[in-house]
């Protein structure tokens, strides 16, 4: 007879309490063992997580437009992977010119300056017409629709940029003042992590703050609230929803820049794998949640680069590393079984915008 935990339970309830007391029975062992098998020094652990938070910023700029639009229109965006693409892709020919013709490097942060607003514009249109010819005809149709259409605009925007601007990878030029290393903390940190941390970090503070503070933000969260309502106080409801599409897509366009000069190649296929995993850090976050979705980045950022070495290799996994892209599928796997509603909860409405 059953007692104590179980008494209560089903079967498949105890089955699946089991499950999760074997994932973190996992983790454990494999992290203890990793930490002390002896392979990596306590620098190269330090590079995994510096490297790690670099890639986490990226993660949650790209987030930030899944959460906003899911916050307001309770609707998955699945191409937004392909805004995000679309600039980094387009921005790369003005990268290229400025590098050919020595501006880029005469001139680092001018030329930077205008190749993120290339790649912000560029985003920003692709998310407007997607808003206006895909999504605003479906609004009243059940949610299922519009994600399917989204699913179909991601794939015809690829193919759309791979006609445009060819299938082969382009090799993202970097000026040559962010080559090398700075020292902070007494540690060498690559100057383009650097950069690349702190222009995310810096771009999310000042959405939170566009957010909370301004008239448009707070349309935006009235609109989130109660569309309803909003409409009988004044608001322009799809005016705040245009809006909402092009300041996530203008984060996207930002990301995708940082995402070149960090990994210094882009392509028309290259919005697919980080749009799978900025939606799982919203969802990690806890999907409709600005501040979810960037603790959500950081720290799947963090995990894909820690994990396969930490509790992969831990575990006896062979060529761990090249399961990188699994960890954040693995993540969203376990967040929907151990905390669906993410770490700090989920929605606008609740106020956690």
């Amino acid at each position: 007879m059953r007692s104590g935990r179980f008494k209560n339970l089903s079967i498949v309830d105890s089955l699946l309490w089991l499950f999760r007391v074997g994932i973190i029975v996992l983790v454990i062992w494999g992290s203890y063992k990793g930490l002390t098998s002896g392979k990596y020094t306590a620098e190269v652990w330090r590079d995994f997580f510096i490297f790690g938070l670099a890639q986490g910023g990226i993660y949650a700029l790209i987030a930030l437009g899944y959460t906003l639009v899911y916050g307001i229109l309770f609707m998955i965006n699945f191409a937004h992977g392909e805004v995000f693409m679309s600039g980094a892709f387009t921005a790369y020919f003005v990268a290229d010119a400025f590098d050919k013709s020595g501006f880029l490097n005469s001139n680092p942060i001018a030329a930077l300056s205008i190749v993120m607003l290339v790649s912000m514009a560029m985003s920003i249109t692709i998310a407007a017409l997607l808003e206006r010819i895909a999504y605003r005809p479906l609004r009243g149709a059940p949610r299922l629709v519009p994600l399917i259409t989204a699913i179909g605009a991601s794939y015809f925007l690829q193919y759309a940029f791979r006609g445009l601007y060819g299938s082969g990878k382009k090799v993202y030029p970097e000026p040559a003042i962010l080559s090398g290393k700075w020292i902070i903390l007494g540690a060498p940190v690559l100057k383009t992590q650097v950069v690349v941390f702190v222009t995310a970090v810096a771009m999310m503070f000042i959405l939170y703050y566009f957010v909370q503070k301004t008239k448009t933000g707070k349309a935006m969260r009235a609109v989130a609230e109660n569309k309803d309502v909003a409409r009988l106080m004044g608001i322009d409801v799809d005016q705040v929803i245009v809006t909402t599409f092009v300041v996530g897509a203008a984060m996207a366009g930002v990301a995708g820049v940082l995402y070149g000069l960090l990994f210094k190649q882009v392509d028309f296929i290259m919005g697919f794998i980080p749009g799978i995993k900025a939606f799982t850090a919203a969802v990690l976050g806890g999907i409709g949640n600005i501040p979810g979705a960037m603790v959500g980045g950081l720290v799947l950022g963090v995990i894909e680069s820690v994990g396969p070495s930490l509790v992969l290799e831990g575990l006896g996994i062979p060529a761990a590393y090249q399961l990188k892209d699994v960890i954040a599928f693995t993540m969203l796997v376990l967040i929907l079984i151990f905390r669906p509603q993410g770490i700090l909860g989920q929605t606008l409405s609740e106020k956690k915008m």
